[in-house]
């Protein structure tokens, strides 16, 4: 039984309790952001126990250079990281000439809670001096997704048995570092800085790359809503400005510091204006007030859940962790800047740098074609294109042809440095083309493949086909010496998914390039001109594609997951002591390689990718196979398992699988939670209920849906967007309903049969459950 760290509530994350031992994790689970910046949940005031202090700017980062005992050829020269940057949220506090430090001040009745419903962070507690004397406290802030650069924060103070001198030091503190700095280094110069009563600002800017962030704040104190004007001190040293101000309180009054801040960066406006725009963007907040800038931001995240909801009835806990998902992803990535993209801890901490992973085209690419207007989706993929000449580079730097895309990078170049993943976890180029399709087939904009997707298409492809090894002897073409999505098989032959999705890959390219040229003939001889590409070339794919070696294993009529899988020895994780998961922290990484344990889904993950490929039994057999040997160590596991069961009528597997993506964080499954949140997974969450439990498809280019519903459920309900059909799907223990709340009249499938859906009309079918029918030999 994992720990439960929060109260179950259904709009709420709430710590109940101070857990010093935890707080890293509690400062994981209570992140804020608005795609343009955000941090982890710390405190305003001191505190000198354990914390990760991190607030990150997005776009905005640093090419640490490489630590490795043993340099390879080939290796990149940095690892780009996401940079803790200027802490703006800090508001130091004295009461009665006693410093507030969390850490060793005495408190009662602390709350911290993140309120998903208006995207705000809360806390309250009560302070409990030397003297017996009490005061509460209440602090709120937000990061606005409605003015992207700004936040404010409200800091109130009442004492309830005394009068007391209160001493506030709102401050901006640029000399920050990141805990996974390579040598210890710290990545920021002091640019400009200026103090004054009341407000001030901060320009740093990185030692590479030259990246310039502003930070400016404002601020001002109200006591029962009348201003004061207290003693005031101004603070300026290395990297650092603030103000103390210092005010009587009451008994029973409160007292409330409301600072605002803004963001600005040179990757926004040209170095020279950065600070100007800083202080206006701040003006600005300061003059709306608090509350303006809070309702606004309020009516935005209302309007974003109508967008993106999704409601369970019957079951809080999963509700709750289906909202703390897509909550995190909705403040993670807005598809503002095209030029960004999702890091799988985004603003929650510097663990994977911060990068882009193939997380994004796998897994997060479903969210947001479903639940955001398309342009959002399409810029995930323009992203890619961007990039395409950087990933022709790194196949050169590896002495191949084509394109190579990197498994973990910023602008396109590969900072990733560990062998098995940097040189062998090819799959992720497979991944880059799958979104094109995936896009595509969503969204029926063809004119995608003509713009850009067929010029990424052909470079991945000649990637592959310099890739793969012909084998003479068996007339097959494989591909050696990769590690697959299960990255507890290092090195090894012919992985199946690898092999599967290669021969995918170079089959759409050819099918795009037939379409091309009946469709867009005078685009296709354009690109055929600008890419060289010639019959000689397209006729190699075609026989890669006929002769692609699958491993498999025909005693148990399923797919090995690589050559000399069954060499091991079978075992399952039930025979794995409680005491030694996960396995990842407590075997010795040669035991894991010679297990049979598998990390995350590999088979699995190509029979999600091709599903119409295969047959329910087929996915059955192998699910039968390999999730029993499956230990979900990856974040981006469950959901994938998840909605094969659901696919396959185990429904109470698929119910117990989704609960483990839905509250991964939440319930710390995986023992790390407290280096940053699992981002990029939080979209498998989605994916295990509207893909899983909802079985959305597209079939022969239309929507189809067989939903149903999990036992412990009354009634759930998600919204998908598609093709300009804004759809609600409503399931309850007897029925599914759908109704159409935008766009005219279409065709759709329930459990495949066709029905046609009216301008705002509605669809009700009697719900049905999966029967698997097994053929008997």
């Amino acid at each position: 039984m994992n720990k439960q760290y929060t109260k179950i509530d259904e709009w709420n994350i709430i710590e109940e309790g101070l857990h010093p031992d935890d707080n890293r994790i509690y400062e994981s689970i209570m992140s804020i952001g608005n795609g343009h910046m955000g941090m982890r949940g710390n405190f305003e005031e001191d505190y000198s126990g354990d914390s990760l202090q991190g607030t990150y700017i997005a776009g905005v980062y640093y090419p640490d250079k490489t630590r490795v005992g043993w340099w390879k050829n080939g290796y990149p020269e940095y690892f780009a990281k996401v940079l803790n940057a200027t802490n703006f949220i800090g508001i130091g506090v004295m009461i009665d000439d006693e410093v507030i430090d969390l850490a060793k001040t005495k408190v009662e009745d602390f709350k911290r809670i993140l309120n998903m419903k208006h995207g705000y962070l809360l806390r309250t507690f009560t302070i409990v001096d030397s003297k017996g004397r009490k005061t509460k406290v209440e602090v709120k802030r937000f990061t606005s997704i409605k003015d992207l650069e700004v936040a404010a924060i409200s800091y109130s103070i009442t004492p309830l048995n005394h009068d007391a001198s209160v001493t506030f030091t709102p401050y901006l503190d640029g000399d920050v570092s990141n805990e996974d700095s390579n040598y210890g280094e710290k990545f920021w110069l002091e640019v400009d800085k200026s103090v004054d009563k009341y407000e001030g600002h901060l320009t740093m800017k990185t030692k590479k790359l030259d990246f310039h962030v502003c930070t400016a704040m404002k601020y001002n104190v109200l006591q029962d809503n009348i201003e004061l004007k207290g003693q005031i001190e101004s603070i300026e040293k290395e990297k650092y400005v603030g103000n103390t101000i210092t005010v009587t309180a009451k008994k029973g009054s409160t007292t409330t510091l409301y600072k605002y801040i803004a963001v600005t960066t040179n990757r926004d406006y040209p170095v020279n204006e950065i600070k100007n725009a800083s202080i206006e963007r701040v003006n600005y907040a300061y003059d709306k007030g608090f509350d303006k800038l809070f309702e606004e931001h309020s009516n935005a995240w209302e309007e974003r859940w109508l967008e993106s909801d999704i409601i369970i009835e019957g079951d809080p806990s999963a509700q709750q962790g289906i909202r703390f998902n897509i909550f995190q992803l909705n403040q993670t990535y807005t598809g503002h800047d095209p030029r960004l993209n999702i890091g799988p801890k985004g603003f929650t901490g510097e663990k994977y740098g911060g990068s882009t992973y193939w997380d994004t085209e796998a897994y997060c690419l479903n969210f947001y074609l479903s639940t955001r207007e398309q342009n959002i989706a399409r810029n995930l993929l323009i992203y890619r294109y961007n990039h395409l000449e950087k990933a022709k580079e790194n196949a050169r730097k590896l002495g191949m042809k084509g394109a190579l895309y990197p498994m973990v990078t910023m602008n396109g170049e590969e900072c990733h440095n560990e062998w098995e993943i940097t040189f062998e976890e090819i799959h992720r180029n497979a991944a880059i083309s799958y979104a094109i399709y995936n896009y595509v087939r969503y969204t029926d904009d063809k004119d995608y493949l003509a713009e850009y997707g067929f010029e990424v298409l052909v470079e991945t492809s000649r990637y592959w086909a310099d890739r793969v090894n012909y084998n003479p002897f068996k007339d097959k073409y494989m591909i050696l010496g990769v590690t697959g999505p299960n990255e507890y098989e290092n090195n090894v032959n012919n992985n199946w998914y690898t092999n599967t999705m290669a021969a995918w890959n170079l089959d759409y390219t050819l099918k795009v390039k037939e379409f091309l040229k009946n469709e867009y003939p005078d685009r296709y001889e354009e690109l055929i001109d600008k890419l060289n590409l010639t019959d000689k070339e397209t006729e190699k794919w075609q026989d890669i594609i006929d002769k692609m070696y699958y491993p498999y294993i025909e005693s148990l009529d399923v797919f090995e997951q690589q050559d000399g899988y069954m060499d091991k020895e079978m075992k399952t994780v039930d025979d794995i002591p409680k005491d030694e998961l996960p396995i990842n922290q407590n075997w010795s990484w040669d035991r894991i390689l010679r297990s049979c344990f598998i990390k995350q889904a590999d088979v699995l993950q190509g029979l999600y990718f091709l599903n119409d490929r295969y047959d329910l039994e087929t996915k059955k057999r192998n699910f039968d196979f390999y999730e029993p040997k499956t230990v979900h160590e990856s974040s981006l596991s469950p959901c994938v398992y998840s909605i094969i069961a659901a696919e396959i009528g185990y429904e109470d597997k698929a119910y117990e699988l989704y609960l483990r993506t839905a509250r991964l964080d939440l319930d710390n499954y995986n023992n790390d939670t407290d280096d940053g949140l699992h981002i990029t997974s939080m979209a498998g969450t989605w994916m295990s209920i509207v893909h899983g439990f909802g079985g959305m498809r597209i079939k022969n280019d239309t929507l189809s849906l067989s939903p149903f519903i999990p036992k412990a459920w009354a009634r759930y309900s998600f919204k998908i967007l598609f093709r300009g059909h804004l759809l609600k799907v409503i399931t309850d223990k007897d029925q599914v309903r759908i109704v159409q709340e935008k766009g005219d009249t279409f065709t759709l499938k329930i459990y495949d049969e066709d029905y046609t859906l009216n301008e705002n009309g509605e669809i009700t079918v009697d719900i049905q459950h999966q029967q698997i029918s097994l053929a008997v030999n």
